[in-house]
């Protein structure tokens, strides 16, 4: 489970037995869970919302969604060096 950046009180990370799905990653309070919010990348460079089971704040998830369009880059290159993937499949 390879953790990607915290952010106050937020813990940004992949899961390692998920690189069958599109890339995405998962945010959590404190530490990850079973319960974390999932968000999809997108091939342009955003993120939309797979599901919120940490009942992360809007005002949060919105600051979350613009760090996570910031770092897209840098989390598909941490996706690629984690999973060996070639080619990325995005959501969209």
């Amino acid at each position: 489970m390879p953790q990607l950046f915290r952010i106050g009180q937020y813990i940004f990370f992949f899961w390692s037995n998920e690189n069958d799905e599109p890339i995405h990653v998962h945010m959590a309070i404190g530490s990850p869970s079973p319960n974390a919010t999932k968000l999809w990348l997108t091939k342009s460079g955003g993120c939309v919302l797979a599901h919120n089971k940490s009942r992360i704040s809007q005002k949060h998830l919105s600051e979350a969604m613009d760090v996570i369009q910031i770092n897209h880059f840098m989390i598909c290159n941490e996706w690629q060096k984690h999973f060996g993937a070639g080619e990325i499949k995005f959501y969209m």
